[in-house]
């Protein structure tokens, strides 16, 4: 735990420190109401204990600027035996509890014992909450979500490789980020790179690092991705498109954990863990002999395999209100209200693009918004331009209400291919509200099956 003592008695603050240590917490100090904002603005702390008597000011300020920054951070007070009244009114301002001076050691570790256990069950019930709807920034309380989280919390804390295989925009570098932030490495560094954005030569070298003179315009040494990775992780997304005669350079490093940079002689010694990404189909790419199998078996110890959105369209709204909250901030826009029907219209569009679809539809949105509510506007607004045909009366007649019917029926199924199946654009394109869209269609079953 992170504990910031604010007491300009030095010998108080050595005495708590010395008792916190034992306790196994991280400790702070500050000797005036300047120090603490300082530190208050730069740390999270889990406990702050606060001397009302400041020689720059009052602890109340320090109490109350440090809720409003971190409302969690359990404070306590140190008050002398004439200031109780301050402190009382100081715990009706969220302090846990005060302690006169001078200490009872023993009383002391006593109270630390139950904010320690009290501190434990706010994360405990924080972590629960999280697992509910996000997950290490990662939106979504669907079963194949769940299921995913668990698959992180087993395989992160041991150093074997990974590869993430999902669509483009299912979030593969969320959850290399999540197996990096829930392992032994979470505070080294963490690099990425997309192994399709460079050709094969330059990917090399970015990879593996050249020294000076390896080739025309190394004009000094460069220090791989590989070897900054020292220590945390290196993510390799798309790896599906590395260049064949680089795939068995990579393998040798899998095997024996060591690189030579390009003009070099000497290898480096890399403690490094891969995560690998990919939305390629890896048995076409092996067949056709775009990728090597032992590198192939070598970087996928274990899969984790990301859903598509329509595999978890009950994770919609979550997102949409993830999107709606993080972009509006983004763009300090005030979003008060989400129109009910944008999320129906959402819920049925095809997202062929994933999460990172659904994210630029509500950016787009938020920045076309006037009035502070979200609303879908076609981005190709679409109407229905054909005239009807010339009707000819035959001379044996016609029956008009079935020739109608035939009528609104092919009007239904036009509006409905142009709106690729959404409803709501639909019903928009043909004049209709939702409500007389849904009761025709309920005539027309056949309609829906068709498209």
């Amino acid at each position: 735990m992170k504990v910031l003592i604010i007491d300009d008695e030095i010998n108080i603050r050595k005495t708590l420190r010395l008792l916190l240590n034992e306790l196994g917490c991280s400790v702070s100090e500050a000797d005036s109401v300047s120090r603490a904002r300082e530190l208050v603005l730069s740390n999270v702390f889990d406990i702050a204990i606060v001397d009302i008597r400041l020689p720059d000011g009052s602890g109340i300020d320090v109490l109350r600027e440090l809720k409003t920054v971190s409302y969690d951070t359990v404070v306590l007070i140190i008050t002398a035996f004439s200031s109780t009244e301050t402190a009382i009114e100081a715990m009706k301002l969220g302090a846990y509890d005060y302690i006169t001076k001078p200490f009872n050691l023993d009383e002391i570790r006593i109270i630390f014992r139950n904010i320690a256990e009290k501190v434990n069950l706010q994360r405990k019930v924080k972590d629960l909450q999280q697992y509910e709807d996000m997950y290490q920034n990662i939106v979504g309380k669907s079963l194949v979500m769940k299921q995913v989280f668990n698959m992180i919390e087993k395989i992160a804390p041991f150093d074997t490789n990974v590869l993430i295989i999902g669509e483009s925009g299912t979030g593969k570098e969320l959850v290399a980020k999540a197996i990096h932030n829930k392992s032994r490495r979470a505070n080294k560094p963490y690099v990425a790179i997309n192994c399709a954005s460079l050709p094969g030569e330059l990917l090399e070298s970015e990879l593996f690092g050249y020294l000076k003179g390896a080739f025309t315009g190394a004009y000094s040494s460069k220090k791989g991705l590989i070897e900054e990775a020292n220590q945390g992780t290196l993510f390799l997304d798309e790896i599906g498109e590395m260049p064949i005669n680089l795939q068995a350079k990579m393998l040798r490093f899998l095997e024996n954990r060591k690189i030579r940079p390009l003009g070099g002689t000497n290898e480096i010694e890399v403690d490094v863990r891969i995560v690998a990404a990919t939305n390629k189909d890896f048995s076409e790419l092996i067949k056709d002999g775009r990728f090597r199998e032992d590198l192939f078996y070598r970087l996928s110890t274990f899969q984790i395999r990301l859903p598509t959105l329509q595999e978890r369209r009950e994770d919609i709204p979550l997102l949409i209100n993830h999107f709606v909250n993080v972009l509006s901030q983004k763009f300090n826009k005030k979003i008060s209200k989400i129109d009910p029907s944008f999320i129906d219209t959402i819920m049925q569009m095809e997202l062929k693009g994933n999460v990172r679809e659904l994210k630029n539809i509500i950016e787009r949105e938020i920045i076309l918004s006037e009035d502070g509510c979200i609303r879908y506007t076609p981005q190709y607004p679409l109407k229905i331009t054909e005239e009807l045909p010339l009707i000819e009366i035959p001379d044996s007649g016609l029956d008009m209400n079935e020739y109608l019917l035939k009528i609104e029926k092919a009007l239904l199924k036009k509006a409905l291919q142009k709106s690729g199946g959404v409803k709501t654009k639909a019903a928009e394109l043909l004049g209709l509200s939702f409500r007389e869209l849904r009761y025709k269609l309920d005539k027309y079953k056949e309609i829906q099956e068709d498209i």
